[in-house]
């Protein structure tokens, strides 16, 4: 079985090889064309609001970094309809240029690993990164990761709400696509912020030092970990 990663023997273009799912019909990431989105009055606006003590671990997987939560606990407030959904983790992803918030859909599924097979299981909000100011908030994850900077490393992370890693404006688009990351599953409600937040050069250097690699390999940063835009294939883009 493939070895999923980025790289140029095992990266996007070869996914497809062990996961046939690469070439559906709501495969993520896409270009999102602005004036091309249809505005949606339907659209409620988002409403998250967090535990801080379900935060658990921070760990790097090799491809990722990623903030863990016991998913048991609390909800995160309604998303783009009348859905309640469990906070899973939070993954920073391709040069620190997004980060995700993953939610899994309480109201219907019992886990995370079921409402990831179904095609409303999952709701994902995106933040996208700017260079800019030292976000003040975002220390309290790049403080840590000296700790994780090997693939495989995890430590302990608490008392952390991720709401205080939005920005002021909740406005959003939103489509139906998947994961990002193998398995690809076609489960995903994409919520993508359109204002973005800011990350210093130096915040920015930290994440950049994180390896892909475990201790008894050769040492390869943690830097190309995205995928290209996928088809859209007919979908429609929305706006609140």
């Amino acid at each position: 079985m493939l070895h999923w990663g980025y790289d140029e023997h095992n990266g996007p273009a070869h996914w497809k090889e062990v996961f046939p799912v690469a070439n559906g019909d709501r495969q993520s990431p896409i270009d999102i064309k602005t004036e091309e989105t249809k505005y949606d009055p339907s659209l409620r606006p988002l409403n998250p609001s967090y535990d801080p003590a379900s935060a658990k671990i921070i760990l790097n997987n090799g491809h990722s970094t990623s903030v863990e939560f016991d998913d048991t606990v609390n909800k995160s407030g309604h998303c783009s309809k009348n859905t309640e959904f469990s906070r899973a983790q939070i993954w920073l992803l391709g040069h620190l240029c997004e980060l995700h918030v993953v939610h899994w859909n309480a109201e219907k599924y019992s886990s995370f690993v079921e409402a990831a097979c179904q095609s409303d299981g999952l709701a994902v909000m995106a933040v996208f990164l700017k260079i800019g100011e030292c976000n003040p908030q975002l220390n309290k994850i790049t403080d840590r990761l000296d700790t994780i900077r090997i693939k495989g490393k995890k430590a302990l992370f608490t008392n952390f709400d991720p709401s205080c890693l939005l920005p002021k404006s909740l406005d959003y688009w939103t489509y139906f696509g998947s994961l990002t990351v193998p398995p690809l599953l076609e489960s995903v409600i994409w919520i993508v912020l359109r204002e973005p937040i800011s990350v210093c050069s130096e915040q920015l250097a930290k994440f950049r030092s994180l390896l892909s690699t475990a201790e008894n390999e050769v040492a390869c940063c943690l830097l190309r970990n995205f995928r290209p835009p996928q088809p859209l294939r007919g979908r429609e883009v929305r706006r609140n």
